[in-house]
């Protein structure tokens, strides 16, 4: 039995993704191996591919970290699992595959509603969202809650978590041909919506706490960074919290990091003085969704408070075919999708 995969020969260039053909190994005793039907796209395949994400293996990978499909095989001291469950998952590393061998505790039934690449855009974005409104945030019933990159696919699974809360949401987008659709997919109204400007980000902020009605936000969700952390911080309510999980503003443009100009970027970083944030009553808070990855037992309880919240099908914005994956990179790296991007590997796979 063999599988098609995507490999990168080193990280530092999208250009060296290839397309390779490779044997299945032997199945573990705790293991189930999935046909992989979709895959989901994260700005962590673009940040390791080009060499720039701190958990990236060493040497030759195979890019990807969720994935959904069909049970193929269980290795014999699994259980609660069969062969035809249709299965959403997780994998450090190794998702852009036609096969997946994975440890039973990182799969999870795919709701009977949900298509396959519903299923490859649900569990890393979700659980970034969850984990940084539930876990870290303390989100409660009548916060207000910045959103940073709104119509991307953390985002809106925030906003869902959020409506389901009770908190009140401030959305920013990058480019303002992304409101109509937050307006109608979110129930946004037009000015709990900032198009950033880098140039007047803070007096946008005001406007937009103005319109809520408060002096500060409970909580911001901060994927972006860059020029936009300190107005955000800045206007935190007392005892708010600041959730950092990504660095928009260091994404590359071109195929290759340019170095210079991310060096420019990394010395003129956002910065926050401790002792200030004591007297100030801040928090700043960064994880790494990956680190679950050692923390299996989590997960489960994780889905289960996500589903208490009755979430809606992930919005999936662009679908590629999975023999054009480096075409995919491309475009998520753009900057321009709405929603999840995910390649469908269609039916059986090779």
């Amino acid at each position: 039995m063999t599988r098609r995969i995507w490999r990168m020969a080193k990280a530092g260039s999208l250009d060296r993704l290839s397309s390779e053909q490779e044997p299945m190994g032997e199945l573990g005793d705790e293991t189930v191996r999935v046909a992989v039907r979709a895959v989901g796209l994260n700005f962590a395949d673009v940040f390791a591919c080009l060499g720039l994400y701190s958990a990236t293996p060493a040497g030759a990978f195979v890019p990807g970290l969720e994935f959904c499909g069909v049970v193929e095989a269980v290795g014999p001291r699994v259980d609660g699992l069969r062969i035809g469950d249709r299965v959403f998952g997780l994998t450090r590393f190794g998702a852009y595959a036609t096969r997946v061998d994975v440890e039973a505790g990182y799969v999870h039934p795919l709701p009977v509603d949900w298509s396959f690449a519903e299923g490859a855009a649900y569990p890393v974005q979700a659980l970034t969202a969850w984990y940084a409104i539930r876990e870290l945030g303390a989100c409660q019933a009548g916060h207000t809650v910045l959103v940073h990159s709104a119509a991307g696919g953390v985002g809106l699974h925030a906003l869902g978590m959020l409506t389901a809360i009770g908190a009140a949401a401030v959305a920013t987008v990058g480019d303002a041909a992304k409101i109509p659709f937050l307006v109608e997919h979110a129930g946004l109204s037009r000015d709990r919506i900032i198009v950033r400007d880098r140039r007047r980000f803070a007096a946008q902020l005001d406007d937009a706490l103005l319109a809520v009605g408060r002096k500060g936000f409970d909580l911001v969700l901060d994927a972006v960074a860059g020029p936009f952390f300190q107005p955000a911080y800045r206007r935190l309510a007392p005892a708010g919290r600041m959730v950092i999980f990504g660095a928009a503003d260091f994404m590359p443009g071109g195929r290759r990091p340019n170095w210079l100009k991310l060096a420019a970027r990394y010395l003129s970083r956002p910065r926050v003085d401790p002792i200030e944030m004591v007297s100030e009553n801040r928090s700043v808070m960064g994880f790494n969704l990956i680190w679950m990855w050692d923390q299996a037992g989590r997960l489960t309880p994780a889905y289960t408070d996500m589903a208490s919240m009755h979430p809606p099908a992930p919005h999936v914005g662009r679908r590629f075919p999975f023999t054009e994956a480096p075409l995919a990179l491309q475009y998520l790296q753009s900057g321009g999708s709405v929603g999840k991007v995910v390649l469908d590997v269609g039916g059986e796979p090779a």
